[in-house]
């Protein structure tokens, strides 16, 4: 089945504690209310990304659409945090994990979702609530919403031969049931 990550959350460090307060004085795309959250967040525009920094010097990267754009993300932040703290060392080869990849991908078929529900465990449908089914696997552990349209997100996966091993088990599974009696 053909599906396009949207999106790479991804994990690391910079290696030095950061005086979150300092950089949000210094850097203009850097928001920080302690009050609101503990971490500060940096947003770039090249590539078009969001940074959560904390004090310990974690990281958490979103809104890749793959780790190319994780590793020049990480490299140009610790250049900004470098400029105004020199203890924090540029990442030329930054190392990080990615925690999850979010992809979308289209069965090019309407769904009875409420057919889907009833006929797999796994999955909660509630139309007042929300428009889409929610399918949980357990093997890969991933999460996917289904839409009427066929449409779908998936969620939750670390590595992208994992998320391909889940779509299909969850199209195998939605289809089965789309198509008995």
């Amino acid at each position: 089945m053909k599906y396009e990550i949207v999106n790479l959350v991804a994990s690391g460090s910079l290696n030095a504690n950061l005086d979150l307060y300092d950089l949000a004085i210094t850097i203009p795309n850097i928001e920080y209310e302690p009050e609101q959250f503990p971490g500060a967040i940096l947003k770039l525009k090249e590539p078009k990304v969001s940074m959560l920094l904390f004090k310990n010097g974690k990281i958490i990267c979103s809104g890749a659409s793959n780790e190319k754009e994780i590793s020049l993300a990480i490299y140009k932040a610790s250049k900004m945090i470098n400029e105004i703290q020199k203890g924090v060392k540029v990442q030329k080869n930054a190392t990080y994990t990615v925690v999850n990849l979010v992809a979308t991908a289209n069965l090019k078929k309407n769904l009875d979702l409420f057919k889907t529900a009833m006929g797999l465990d796994n999955v909660e449908y509630e139309p007042e609530q929300f428009p889409g089914a929610i399918l949980r696997i357990s093997d890969p552990k991933l999460t996917l919403l289904l839409f009427k349209n066929g449409k779908l997100i998936c969620a939750g996966a670390k590595k992208e031969s994992l998320l391909k091993k889940g779509l299909n088990k969850a199209r195998k599974m939605i289809l089965d049931v789309q198509e008995s009696k």
